[in-house]
């Protein structure tokens, strides 16, 4: 393979590890999945996914165009505020549009008339890690509060979205908390066709009772006679790419060597920024240890502190693994840094360059 670093490695090989989950819940439950383009946009592997899934969902006019073209089957688009031009510029591609508030959905009923129409809420509960993700945290925007807005909605709506988790691997407190919507909801959802759980769900996490999880999904859609989606995002890319880093140099400071590397939290891998995470490392022990750092400008661009089993060389790569989600659909040309270039190792262990990025790029992304 003739490719430059920095650049992003999808293995479709390790792809299809969580597509078959994805599946066998289908085949066990009943749960549709639509691929969350938010989280992996990456449509050079559409042609895989799309044996495995059941259609896409998008946040945006240009995100719905791109699940309809690319992945086709069902398009599924929520916004937390749509304008008239947005639900114009997505009805030639959707089939179900869910609106935020019962004022938007109100206003624009007729704009989507002949679709399938739902509406989120807010069930006032909810599982992350982080306050930042938080879709139920105090104040949030996200969906309607209470069952009276539900009710008021019922003869625009056939589905309602109930989004209330981010990376949640805990299989006991989604249980639970799918017991409470369904006590606190039950009335309303007697008379809906159609549920989305959301994305957040992390069902292919190693362990998780995946038998479990389906048989909640099937006595909650029998008990209301429901059809279920779910929307992963994180959960169908989960260990399925890496970003391929170049050594540029080394250099000591205060007792700690730091490998600069050819690419960028900023820039290739935003979410270690806004999360404070440290980036997964594709080998990672030893008694070497460095301080991985990128090369932007900005000071606390760092991938995080590892420990090698040998000294680390100018010249030499480094591999971040985890690197499909929130990845590629949030890289940006910070400091005009080289973009990576997307690769995917297909099914047969051929490597496909299927993107690089140009000065042309960065010139015509700005004005």
């Amino acid at each position: 393979m003739n490719c430059q670093t920095p650049y992003y490695l999808i293995d479709e090989k390790k792809l299809l590890k969580n597509l078959k989950v994805i599946r066998s819940i289908r085949e066990r439950s009943g749960a549709r999945s639509v691929l969350a383009l938010k989280c992996f946009s990456a449509w050079s592997v559409f042609g895989l996914m799309k044996k495995y899934m059941d259609g896409t969902t998008a946040s945006s006019p240009f995100e719905a165009r791109l699940g309809h073209e690319k992945f086709g089957k069902e398009t599924h688009v929520y916004c937390v505020a749509f304008s008239r031009q947005d639900l114009l510029s997505v009805r030639p591609f959707a089939g179900t549009v869910i609106f935020n508030s019962v004022s938007q959905l109100e206003r624009f009923s007729g704009e989507v008339r002949g679709l399938k129409v739902g509406l989120r809420v807010n069930p006032g509960f909810s599982y992350s890690h982080f306050g930042l993700a938080d879709p139920c945290r105090r104040y949030s925007r996200l969906g309607v509060r209470g069952a009276r807005d539900l009710a008021r909605a019922l003869p625009l709506i056939s589905g309602a979205l109930f989004h209330f988790n981010c990376e949640n691997g805990d299989f006991d407190n989604f249980s639970r908390n799918l017991s409470r919507i369904a006590r606190v909801y039950g009335p309303w959802l007697e008379k809906l066709e159609w549920v989305s759980l959301g994305g957040g769900l992390y069902f292919t996490k190693e362990g998780y009772p995946v038998g479990d999880f389906c048989a909640a999904l099937k006595r909650f859609s029998d008990r209301f006679g429901l059809q279920i989606y779910l929307e992963p995002g994180e959960a169908s890319v989960t260990g399925a790419a890496e970003l391929v880093t170049t050594v540029l140099d080394i250099v000591k400071r205060e007792g700690k060597n730091i490998a600069i590397v050819d690419a960028s939290t900023e820039a290739h891998m935003l979410d270690l920024l806004v999360y404070r995470e440290q980036a997964d490392l594709a080998k990672n022990g030893g008694r070497h240890e460095y301080v991985i750092a990128g090369r932007s400008c900005l000071a606390g661009d760092v991938f995080g502190a590892y420990a090698f089993g040998a000294p680390l060389k100018v010249g030499g790569t480094v591999r971040f693994s985890d690197a499909a989600g929130y990845t590629m659909v949030k890289k940006n040309w910070f400091n005009g840094l080289q973009m990576p270039s997307i690769v995917v190792k297909r099914l047969s262990g051929r490597l496909d360059v299927v993107r690089r990025f140009s000065y042309q790029d960065f010139k015509s992304s700005l004005s």
